[in-house]
């Protein structure tokens, strides 16, 4: 642990790898701590058809290691692990892994990615890895010219699909929809339904996954009616959404759903000063790789002001010789400029005792917040690192002589 990172990025995914790019290319000291190969669940992705200028024959794998090399090409390092416990409070932030290391940082983005839902049903557990798969772009080839089912009706399960038909004899797809009701875009489904070797069984779920050493059947229950069926198969790939990676964050203070899903604001800041998250662990409208890449770009931003912003503080007040009259204004408030200027005579007519630093009060909002400014101007004075009064509001020369006296 030789080391502080100014950003340390937990999870290399799209978000992760956005994020360490965006960090380094600030001339941030930035590492990404992932545990396998970058890319999360987009390096599985076989077709990448929806990000932004990559749609020829693009892949999942080929976006990832353009991701990892744009972060890498700025500086970030890849570090070779897993998060286990942190402890995100205060200045520093700690990071443990499982190998039993440390690393520290200034800030931290959480990015760990979600892992894919589990249906629940009798015989996945038993099952997975033998014709249970969550994976299309890893398994797809081990059911050429077989039979498999695929459960879930959103973008994920129904472009898995589509591409399961280059390997598969037939695709059945498992609805638990009205017939027609899909609850993927209307592009994707457009394309399924024309795809001749695609199947649909609407309004039913997987009561049970039949097999001894491998699957050879499901067991269907329609929900209308209450029947049960069987239906002979090789594969069942499950797409029904994921879960985040947020386990080993219970405890550490950072705010979770009710879900396990990050809470985070529009700059993608969690209620801990200089923690951030990015990524399919927030709680977010849209999980895919363009939205996990402005996640990660917003969060490392946020997080160069926020550092640019400590910084500043601590050495012109906290590190201060003097005491330090901080005034947070904003000049929008014609009123708030004539305090400062009412400020800045008092600190000439005092040079050597007192001297003056300003934050404007809506650009530095983490200042702010931190030091529960309400109005503008408010003016806190300083002494050897620690609050010794304030002014909320207009002053007067006098009001400032008070504070000093005092």
């Amino acid at each position: 642990m030789s080391q502080v990172y100014d950003i340390l990025v937990l999870g290399g995914g799209p978000a992760g790898m956005s994020a360490a790019m965006y960090g380094g290319r600030s001339r941030l000291k930035t590492a990404i701590l992932e545990k396998g190969k970058p890319g999360g669940q987009a390096s599985t992705t076989a077709e990448l058809e929806n990000y932004p200028g990559f749609f020829r024959e693009t892949t999942g794998p080929d976006v990832m290691n353009e991701f990892a090399a744009h972060a890498e090409r700025f500086g970030a390092v890849f570090i070779k692990g897993t998060a286990v416990d942190v402890q995100l409070e205060g200045p520093i932030k700690t990071v443990k892994t499982s190998d039993g290391k440390e690393y520290q940082a200034h800030c931290v983005i959480l990015a760990p990615g979600a892992e894919p839902r589990l249906l629940g049903t009798k015989g996945e557990g038993k099952l997975r890895g033998k014709g249970v798969s969550y994976c299309a772009t890893c398994d797809a080839d081990f059911f050429e010219e077989l039979d498999v089912v695929v459960v879930g009706n959103g973008d994920t399960a129904i472009e898995e699909a589509i591409y399961l038909t280059k390997f598969a004899e037939n695709v059945t797809m498992i609805i638990r929809r009205d017939e027609g009701q899909l609850g993927c875009n209307k592009a994707s489904a457009e394309k399924a339904m024309g795809n001749k070797k695609m199947k649909w069984i609407w309004n039913s779920v997987v009561d049970e996954i039949v097999g001894d050493e491998l699957v050879e059947s499901v067991r269907l229950k329609n929900l209308k009616t209450g029947e049960i069926t069987d239906y002979e198969t090789n594969g069942v790939f499950i797409f029904i959404g994921t879960v985040p990676k947020t386990e080993f964050l219970k405890g550490s203070g950072v705010k979770l759903d009710e879900y396990g899903s990050i809470i985070t604001n529009e700059l993608m800041e969690t209620n801990i000063p200089g923690v951030y998250g990015a990524g399919d662990a927030n709680r977010k409208f849209l999980r895919q790789v363009v939205t996990a890449a402005a996640d990660g770009a917003i969060a490392a931003v946020a997080a160069g002001k926020y550092l640019e912003e400590v910084e500043t503080f601590r050495e012109k007040v906290l590190e201060s010789a003097l005491p330090v009259l901080v005034a947070f204004w904003t000049p929008q408030v014609e009123a708030s400029a004539s305090a400062v200027a009412t400020l800045e005579s008092f600190v000439q007519n005092n040079a050597g005792k007192v001297s003056l630093v300003k934050f404007d009060a809506y650009r530095d909002e983490k200042l702010s917040a931190t030091y529960q400014v309400k109005d503008v101007p408010t003016v806190i004075l300083f002494d050897k690192g620690q609050i010794v009064g304030r002014i909320d509001g207009q002053f007067t020369a006098d009001d400032l002589n008070k504070l000093i006296n005092k």
